[in-house]
């Protein structure tokens, strides 16, 4: 089993997202500490991360599997979040 660690940029996003999106996201990271790869996960361009949908919001995230930890880099609404990304 995977161990899921949030950035501080994570953190801070989650804090801003609405009480109505939050329990898919809560069940989405939950979800990861199981499977890393889930059904609908995509490996992005350009570098070494992931993303996964939950409703309107995208989890961006890292595999470490040496470590088993998922490092959650973002979460962010669909429609802005690759616009966020360093």
């Amino acid at each position: 089993m995977y161990e899921v660690l949030l950035s501080s940029a994570a953190v801070q996003d989650y804090k801003k997202i609405p009480d109505s999106e939050l329990e898919k996201i809560n069940k989405t990271i939950d979800q990861l500490e199981k499977n890393p790869r889930p059904q609908g996960y995509k490996k992005l361009q350009g570098r070494n991360a992931y993303r996964v949908r939950a409703g309107n919001y995208r989890i961006i995230y890292e595999i470490k599997d040496k470590e088993l930890i998922i490092l959650v880099v973002r979460i962010r609404h669909r429609s802005d979040v690759y616009k966020h990304m360093a």
